[in-house]
Formats: structure tokens, sequence, C-alpha cells
């Protein structure tokens, strides 16, 4: 069985530290957080909002060690309302867990994206 396990975070700053250092913590409480293993990874997406362009989000996953994963890396609409400065991935993962038993994961301002879904972190993004 595939599911996806959904995150996002912000970043103050358009610059590659600021996006790299984001998304690696996201991907590392991702990980942790459903005991996600490298092998049983199919592929990963990540989108970034406009705006942000100083390096490549899916970079992050690499620095993590995750060498043999598929990524792949967009660019969200422009939204009026969006959240601005805004980086999402979603792991497409193999595993038996129910749906009920994924913790999605939203890391500081984007924790009010969806309060529904939200695992730890929460505006602060521990």
């Amino acid at each position: 069985m595939i599911r996806g396990v959904r995150g996002a975070t912000t970043v103050e700053h358009n610059s590659t530290r600021a996006i790299l250092s984001a998304t690696e913590e996201l991907l590392a409480s991702m990980i942790e957080t459903n005991g996600i293993l490298e092998d049983d990874v199919a592929s990963i997406l990540f989108t970034a909002t406009p705006g942000l362009d100083a390096a490549y989000p899916a970079t992050a996953a690499r620095k993590l060690g995750w060498t043999r994963t598929a990524l792949m890396g967009f660019q969200e609409a422009h939204v009026i309302d969006g959240l601005p400065q805004c980086i999402r991935v979603l792991i497409h993962w193999n595993t038996d867990k129910a749906m009920d038993e994924i913790r999605h994961v939203f890391l500081r301002d984007a924790a009010a994206l969806r309060p529904d879904l939200q695992f730890g972190g929460g505006a602060g993004g521990s």
C-alpha cells in the first residue's frame, strides 16, 4: 500500500541556507514521526511558493543521505491570500499503516494551513 505523508514549513528569507535548513528540519520530522525508511519511499514531491528560488528544497533530502529516492520540485501557483515563503513536501511511502496512523507535519507558520492534520510542530516549529 502506498500512502502520502504531507508536510509544510515556512522560511523568513529567500536564501540557500534558510530554504535547506527549513526543508531538512521538516523532512527529519516527517521521517522520525512516521518511522519512514528510504527503502520504503517511492518518491518525494517538493513545492515552493513564488519568490523562493535561492535553492531547490529537494537538495535537503540529499543532504540527509537520501540518494536513491526519486525527487521532484515544483513552484506553487501564486495565490493572492496564500501563505508566503512556504515549502511543501509530499512523501509517497510504501507502508502497511492505516491512513489514520499517518502523522502529517506542519512547522512554523505552515501550522495554520491544516490544523486538523497537525502533528507536533505548531507555529513555533518544534
